[in-house]
């Protein structure tokens, strides 16, 4: 019996994760997990709903739950978009598909045309002959086929956007489209701020601000790497310190995160790879820079007149010269162990490279004196290369 509970505990917690990871859950792609999370989905609706305000939605085809985010940051955009115009002409592609039935076919210049008039009349000029406009169709075209909201049962548009021929694509409209963008609970136009967006509509009480608060603690702790105690308001602040371990129990509970309480802030991680979350460090060479500077950072701490300090929070100011100066230390140290990509490239470019990734988990800001500030939680990282005399 007891592995019996602890398969059907492993068994909800992959539901879990896989609703928050995934845009959605579909029968066809994966019909187990489908199937786990339709016989849970009361415990996974509610839970959801209580603790995040996120809707589960289940239909004979898919699991979706709507997410938004708790505080909106650069990084969550589409990976693959590059401009505004990709996700205005994503969002067309969208509205063009509202109007076709499942499994409807339409070729590639018919919908263009059909964008470009319908935007005529919003006073919005669109011009394919223009590199730029195609290479953004482009990109939402791919967004679309990847997410299999769009499928091309004949051609492929990278020709016609690289050249602007007329050479055209047959498409297939898929019944996954009506679910990707988000429902509002009230008219767009009501919204004052991009922030509000992410707000849901509480009771004007005790009761409603208590919610707010919850829902938007959990969202953040979620769907951010890393929530400092000072990026929390004062009264989420008092909630996170005063309700850990609940949140604690919670998010180990339903999704494998495991939390501790350090200075800075409650700081989780999940001890296990998943093919479902991206983690840092991640693959990529510059997740291994990132934990070398982490590294020489704490040894420089160790030592006196380096000019390397904490503040008040726990944060490591640096100039982009500092910064530069510490990866070329580190690039004539480890020189032989780097690819020649890393060896060659100019040193403002290699910061601006770490630079990005650090922001984009949470490990440094740049505050408005372009300073930098490497924030605490990247002192729980340490890398160095392994010496002969360590693998012995």
């Amino acid at each position: 019996m007891a592995r019996i509970a602890r398969n059907n505990q492993e068994e909800i917690k992959n539901c879990f994760i896989a609703l928050l990871n995934r845009p959605w859950v579909t029968k066809a792609d994966d019909p187990e997990l489908y199937q786990s999370i339709r016989s849970h989905y009361q415990e996974l609706r509610d839970w959801f709903q209580e603790y995040c305000g996120f809707s589960l939605l289940l239909t004979r085809q898919l699991a979706r739950l709507e997410k938004f985010p708790g505080q909106a940051h650069a990084w969550m955009g589409l990976e693959l978009f590059s401009d505004p115009l990709d996700y205005a002409l994503f969002t067309y592609c969208l509205w063009y598909l509202e109007g076709k039935n499942e499994t409807d076919q339409f070729l590639l210049t018919e919908m263009i045309e059909e964008i470009k008039n319908h935007l005529i009349g919003s006073q919005v000029s669109l011009d394919f002959t223009m590199y730029h406009h195609r290479q953004s169709m482009y990109r939402a075209l791919k967004q679309l086929k990847a997410l299999k909201v769009l499928v091309a049962v004949d051609g492929d548009e990278a020709e016609w956007a690289r050249v602007g021929n007329d050479k055209n694509v047959l498409y297939e409209c898929s019944p996954l489209s009506r679910y990707v963008l988000r429902h509002f609970p009230q008219d767009l136009t009501t919204y004052q701020t991009p922030a509000s967006l992410g707000e849901l509509a509480y009771p004007d009480d005790q009761e409603g601000q208590v919610r707010r608060r919850r829902h938007r603690v959990y969202r953040r702790l979620l769907q951010e790497p890393v929530v400092h105690d000072w990026e929390w308001s004062q009264d989420e602040r008092y909630y996170v310190l005063t309700q850990r371990h609940t949140i604690l129990e919670h998010l180990s509970a339903r999704f494998g995160l495991e939390g501790q309480r350090y200075r800075e802030g409650l700081i989780f991680f999940y001890p296990d790879h998943s093919a479902e979350i991206e983690l840092f460090p991640t693959a990529k060479n510059i997740s291994d820079l990132v934990l070398l500077l982490a590294g020489e950072i704490r040894r420089l701490l160790d030592q006196s007149d380096t000019g390397i300090y904490t503040d008040e929070r726990g944060r490591i100011p640096l100039t982009l010269a500092e910064l530069e100066g510490l990866l070329l230390r580190l690039r004539e140290r480890h020189k032989s162990l780097w690819s020649q990509q890393l060896r060659q490239a100019k040193s403002n470019e290699l910061a601006q490279e770490i630079l990005a990734h650090l922001t984009d988990w949470g490990l440094a800001t740049v505050n408005s004196e372009q300073i930098i500030l490497l924030n605490p939680a990247l002192g729980r990282w340490n890398g160095n290369y392994l010496t002969d005399e360590d693998e012995e």
